[in-house]
């Protein structure tokens, strides 16, 4: 039996057919640039690997393209018996993954309002999959949940409780299944349990998150109540005054639905350069192009920040730092600027060894630190198709556990 893991990101659809007797996977592949020109999906399985260009013009478009793909390379859409979603926000309503019935999927949508770029693309992921393989279990699996951990006095706000009680104005936090599983692959390449490892996950990719890992579990993360808050994101901005967007609102005479655009997909790397939000341009032109550089620099200096937070958090000594996801896989540069000038720390880069570290290049799982660093710094690449295939076979088979704790990833190096 197969497991399709579906992974729809803002503009990218990630998809991955595991084998259940072994779980790795037999194919695979990403959607990117979806709604743009140039989108095309890259794929590759052990005998047959390539790259198709195709107009993708929604997510609905993209999962269509990618089951005739899998039709065409062999994969018998019969044999897929349950399909493993990524979904962004679970709000309050869901602690744990849950087979995707209607009711599910009804609120669901109806937590949209706080994650506009990413919960469509997964109801669209959802519902797709319902029409296209009616007879496989799906299964949601929420960033959100692995953040349940969070202790109240890092989850609430300073704003008065009757949002919280009322309205749910409280920190959620995102990326959980990335942060879940590289702490789980650094806790194994430190030969420690998961539940005795202090970790700083730095999840950098179009969407950015960082997340303070105590004994196992989240304790605080920089995104918030919506994904758009802590690290400076590829079209995103991160943390900023609060005054700000009521300020320019009025001087400008934008709608609010103007103002949530232009802070969620106007601003972050595109708002500085002013041309580029993918962090590869940015690195091309990091040498000749003052915005990229700026951009660049904005970038760590926001992630140094938190990783001196987390620190502070953590109150006990950190075992390790993991840089995963698109730019934290590849970006040597990033890395090396946001680790610099924290040697007092006890945080020291190997710089041949991280400029070697590029998972595109075929890079896997990597120590980047100096021998002398008194905390490890790991590149892992992330797995979070593993976490959805793991959760939706469980589900399945009515073993599912949402203690993360007890899952083992050390097998999926």
């Amino acid at each position: 039996m197969y497991i399709l893991a579906l992974n729809c990101g803002s503009s990218t659809l990630k998809f991955q057919v595991f084998d259940t007797q072994t779980y790795q996977p037999v194919f695979k592949g990403n959607a990117e640039k979806i709604g743009e020109d140039g989108s095309n999906i890259t794929f590759k399985s052990d005998t047959n690997r390539g790259k198709k260009d195709i107009k993708m013009e929604n997510h609905a478009a993209a999962l269509t393209a990618v089951i005739e793909l899998l039709t065409e390379n062999g994969i018998a859409l019969s044999e897929i018996g349950g399909v493993g979603h990524r979904v962004v926000h679970g709000g309050d309503k869901f602690a744990c993954s849950v087979a995707a019935t209607d009711e599910v999927i009804k609120t669901i949508n109806e937590l949209t309002d706080l994650a506009p770029l990413h919960n469509p693309a997964n109801l669209i992921g959802i519902v797709a999959a319902k029409e296209v393989l009616p007879n496989a279990t799906q299964v949601a699996v929420f960033d959100t949940a692995f953040h349940q951990t969070l202790p109240d006095y890092n989850y609430r706000y300073a704003v008065p409780g009757a949002w919280y009680r009322e309205l749910g104005v409280r920190k959620y936090g995102f990326h959980g299944t990335s942060h879940l599983y590289v702490s789980k692959r650094a806790a194994a390449l430190l030969g420690k349990p998961a539940s005795q490892c202090n970790i700083i996950s730095m999840h950098m990719g179009s969407g950015a998150s960082a997340c303070a890992i105590k004994h196992g579990n989240s304790i605080d993360t920089s995104l918030g109540m919506t994904p758009l808050a802590g690290l400076v994101m590829g079209t995103r901005c991160g943390d900023l005054d609060p005054s700000i967007p009521f300020y320019v609102k009025e001087k400008l005479g934008l709608s609010d639905k103007l103002t949530m655009e232009a802070l969620n997909k106007q601003s972050g790397i595109l708002g500085i350069t002013e041309c580029y939000a993918d962090r590869r341009d940015v690195m091309e032109h990091f040498g000749d192009n003052d915005k990229c550089r700026l951009a660049m620099e904005m970038e760590a200096a926001r992630a140094k920040k938190f990783i001196g937070s987390y620190i502070a958090a953590i109150e006990e000594p950190v075992d390790a730092i993991v840089f995963t996801a698109g730019v934290g896989e590849n970006n040597y540069i990033v890395r090396e600027k946001i680790c610099a000038g924290l040697s007092h720390m006890g945080i020291k880069l190997d710089a041949e060894k991280n400029r070697a570290a590029m998972a595109f290049m075929g890079a896997g799982e990597m120590e980047i630190s100096a021998p002398d660093s008194a905390v490890k710094i790991f590149m892992i690449p992330t797995n979070e198709e593993l976490v959805l295939v793991e959760d939706t076979v469980a589900i399945m088979n009515g073993t599912y556990n949402p203690d993360h704790l007890k899952m083992d990833y050390s097998f999926a190096k």
